[in-house]
């Protein structure tokens, strides 16, 4: 990129300029702003100074295209990175681009992989690097065990000012990686694994500048002199937040969260199952212990190569360059100590109740055929962590980036595709998916990595697809998968809660209910809100009235010498074996069921005086040295 002061020396060719926007407007634009943020705060795109490939990693993101671009490089191209360092920076940027209709792109910290990262959706479009300079921890309350944050906060930043400032007793809860915004990932609708992993769900109050420049604070902060803002969540009249995430109506600039007090013990742990046919029975028994409580954080069913994938590449395993077959999966399964499907959860509390779940964790799991389990030991000196030992720190709250390591499965550097579709929490579905998935990935030439993070009643089903951006071919395919992929699942009834820039208009259609009645409405409220049009255009789908129609959606690809049929992925007698495997496990389901009847009377009688004993901290939470299970 290029300094603000080197602008007049750029020719109007090299400048990236958005729809309906000269030359001269957007250098006026970049002069402007630069007035309101400095000049040391206004970067210069063009294709000819794009941070090059071999310096752009996690801790070096390019802010102005994607690391891991799927079509050319260029494509998704800004045509300038802005740093606010306020919120009346950021209405002023807002108001000026009214005045010159330069699209705005905010991003928090722009870790978005998989998804994009920092690039703008609408080529040419001004990037707000809103966590470069707006990066403060604002509150923490020790009482009520809240937070306010500003978008660069990234989760190893709340950790750290949490250790350091008296907040021990205070939990975070993070995604697989630390280095990202903790509002990001909420305004994304993120997840993570202890028992405050629905990001979202955890937040409470935002301040939002609007697309006209007005700042409005949701729920208690609308009223002034308010003192529960981090506390409740709704406030009075109608509640806005939820069109604010995944969305093009407002900038956050201030977010609240819920904090997890220490739960008075821990204990992580896992489940291993040998048998890629396991799945259905697996989902099965989890679902009802989910629902059912007694698994309190969102725990993940993991495939055997995203656990290898994890410690090393797959050149490590094997010599072959094709997707592996069930009997090298599990050879590889074997040379490091894990199932076809493992289960990662934690338990939360004093010793006596996860005494209890324990019981009930062990005797449902353990009644399918060739189940195993472990708790991490101590690490001797110089060993390895197993993916164990790294689910220990995440399952708790510790911020860390141990599973970087899949992203060079394919190759060094690799990149990555998400593909992240939603679906019951049932045995049926999740093996539906896996065949699905797994088909179009074998046809494409990618091995399946993948897990099922188990939410409330539903399957976050996360797909990894690692490719080489460097090789055309390999970018292709990579997209024609995916694409089919979403028409696959659409056709079952399974949506994907996220997804890549290139995917956005197409996942917006296949949301398609009475005729497209939710993107009309989502189009409605943008028109009204920003009706020049200026924040984050095609963000999910959703295009301003200017620019709706022009061309600027992307269609889908043509046929890449691929079966593109969409047509069914499974055969009668596939699904009538995952039905035997479903009904096999009803008496797991039913053995849970009485397990759960049960547990309130075991808490009372087994371990009221040990809880009653257990020392209370100031807020009235137990409070015990993390523990390990014996």
């Amino acid at each position: 990129m290029t300094s603000i002061s080197l602008l007049d020396s750029l020719n109007d060719a090299d400048l990236i300029t958005p729809p309906d926007v000269s030359a001269s407007v957007l250098r006026e634009a970049l002069k402007n702003i630069s007035l309101v943020v400095g000049p040391e705060n206004v970067e210069v795109c063009s294709k000819e100074t794009m941070k090059l490939d071999e310096d752009a990693h996690y801790y070096n993101l390019p802010k102005e295209h994607d690391m891991f671009y799927v079509l050319e490089k260029d494509v998704f191209l800004a045509s300038a990175v802005i740093r606010p360092g306020s919120t009346e920076d950021v209405c002023a940027i807002v108001k000026l681009a009214n005045k010159y209709l330069t699209p705005l792109w905010p991003v928090s910290m722009g870790r978005n992989l998989g998804y994009g990262g920092s690039a703008p959706r609408l080529r040419g479009s001004i990037v707000l690097d809103m966590g470069a300079r707006m990066n403060k921890v604002l509150e923490v309350s020790d009482r009520d065990c809240t937070c306010l944050l500003e978008p660069g906060v990234s989760y190893f930043a709340l950790y750290d000012y949490l250790q350091k400032n008296g907040f021990k007793h205070l939990w975070i809860d993070n995604p697989d990686l630390g280095g990202g915004s903790v509002v990001g990932n909420a305004l994304d609708r993120g997840a993570g694994y202890t028992p405050y992993g629905e990001h979202f769900s955890m937040h409470c109050g935002m301040e939002v500048v609007l697309p006209n420049g007005e700042v409005m604070r949701t729920g208690m902060g609308a009223l002034p002199g308010n003192n529960t803002w981090q506390t409740f969540q709704y406030g009075f009249g109608p509640y806005p937040d939820g069109i604010f995430t995944q969305s093009n109506y407002g900038i956050v600039t201030k977010m609240g969260f819920w904090l997890m007090p220490d739960p008075g013990g821990y204990q992580s742990y896992l489940f291993s199952f040998q048998n890629d046919t396991d799945l259905p029975a697996v989902v099965e028994a989890i679902r009802v212990l989910r629902i059912g409580m007694v698994i309190q954080n969102a725990p993940t069913i993991r495939s055997t190569l995203l656990d290898a994938a994890v410690l090393a590449q797959k050149s490590h395993y094997t010599d072959s360059k094709d997707v592996l077959t069930d009997v090298e999966i599990n050879e590889i399964a074997r040379k490091i100590g894990v199932g076809r499907w493992n289960i990662y959860g934690a338990m939360y509390g004093p010793k006596p109740m996860r005494d209890l779940q324990w019981e009930v964790l062990k005797n449902t799991f353990m009644q399918i055929p060739g189940a195993s389990y472990m708790f991490p030991e101590p690490l001797k000196k110089g060993a390895q962590k197993t993916v164990l030992h790294m689910r220990e720190e995440t399952l708790k709250g510790i911020p860390n980036t141990y599973e970087l390591g899949w992203l060079d499965w394919t190759c060094k550097p690799g990149s990555l595709l998400g593909f992240s579709p939603i679906s019951p929490a049932t045995g049926t579905d999740g093996n539906k998916q896996y065949q699905m998935v797994k088909k179009r990935f074998e046809e494409f030439g990618f091995d399946y990595l993948g897990t099922f993070v188990v939410g409330w009643r539903e399957l976050h089903h996360i797909v990894c697809l690692t490719f080489d951006k460097s090789d055309p071919d390999s970018r292709r395919r990579a997209h024609r998968c995916i694409e089919l992929l979403i028409d696959d699942t659409a056709a079952e009834g399974y949506g994907e809660y996220r997804t890549h820039l290139c995917f956005m208009d197409q996942i917006a259609s296949v949301y398609n209910w009475n005729n497209g009645a939710s993107l009309k409405f989502n189009e409605q409220l943008k028109d009204s809100l920003d009706p020049n049009g200026i924040l984050a255009p095609g963000k999910s789908g959703v295009w301003p009235k200017r620019l709706r129609g022009r061309g600027f959606e992307i269609q889908r690809m043509q046929p890449y010498g691929m079966n593109n049929d969409g047509g069914a992925l499974h055969s009668g007698s596939e699904d009538a074996d995952v039905g035997k495997r479903i009904k096999d496990t009803t008496n797991t389901a039913t053995l849970v069921g009485h397990a759960l009847k049960t547990l309130g009377r075991d808490i009372e009688s087994r371990c009221g005086d040990s809880v009653a004993a257990t020392k209370v901290n100031h807020v009235g939470f137990l409070v015990s040295e993390p523990t390990r299970f014996a």
